[in-house]
């Protein structure tokens, strides 16, 4: 049973000339994890960051930093996210021919490996491999730039990926990035998310700690919601 939400700012959407403080202020405001999109402006359309900078963010936070490769070629570069300091590298099925020697290529490093996949691929993509995967990230945007809304019918594949990890016991982690705001937190967790991805959300707003807060409080009343409804066995007599 679900018990908790996890709220990880995507720097994306943060002030790249201030990002040191940028960092501390979710850190100090309650962010669990901080998500550092790389995108290669070939398997997405823009151009964001590399190791150096994960390697600069892993000296001034001590949250763990979860890193997704929107990449063509991420194989080439595990190994240097990796000693950057990565705690998570999340990569894209429509990249990886070979997913099952990405992940474990990953997790040799002592990294913990996470597979995703664009609004349009299927879930079935990742059946194989959900044993292998310590977090599962949906995407609810088509990936590449900030500030989008997000796709309705993506609640849906949601609550399939929910299944799928309960349904094979595995221990991946769900987790949603893409137009998680505080009026829809409360679908996404009751659809099944653990960790929700927030950036123009958060960097966007006036007090960042406020934006956490009720990210976190949205997903604590749909969980609480889900309980309430949940069939509980009475003692017997």
């Amino acid at each position: 049973m679900r018990s908790d939400v996890r709220i990880a700012p995507s720097i994306l959407s943060s002030d790249f000339a201030r990002l040191a403080e940028e960092v501390a202020r979710v850190e100090a405001a309650g962010a669990d994890l901080l998500h550092v999109d790389v995108m290669d402006g070939h398997f997405v359309p823009n151009l964001t960051i590399g190791p150096p900078i994960v390697e600069a963010l892993r000296k001034v936070t001590g949250l763990p930093l979860d890193v997704h490769l929107m990449m063509t070629n991420p194989d080439c570069f595990i190994q240097e996210f990796a000693e950057a300091g990565a705690n998570y590298l999340t990569v894209h099925v429509e990249a990886c021919p070979h997913l099952h020697r990405t992940v474990q290529s990953i997790k040799e490093r002592g990294v913990k490996a996470g597979v995703t996949l664009n609004p349009a691929t299927s879930l079935s993509t990742v059946e194989e491999i959900i044993g292998d995967a310590d977090l599962l990230l949906i995407m609810s945007v088509n990936p590449g730039f900030g500030g989008q809304q997000f796709i309705p019918f993506v609640l849906q594949k949601i609550e399939r990926a929910r299944q799928l990890i309960d349904r094979t016991g595995s221990h991946a982690v769900l987790e949603v990035d893409g137009g998680v705001k505080v009026d829809n937190a409360a679908k996404v967790i009751q659809a099944g998310a653990d960790i929700l991805v927030a950036g123009s959300a958060i960097f966007c707003s006036d007090d960042y700690r406020a934006t956490i807060t009720a990210l976190r409080q949205a997903g604590h009343s749909a969980l609480a919601t889900e309980e309430a409804a949940r069939p509980h066995v009475g003692r017997p007599r």
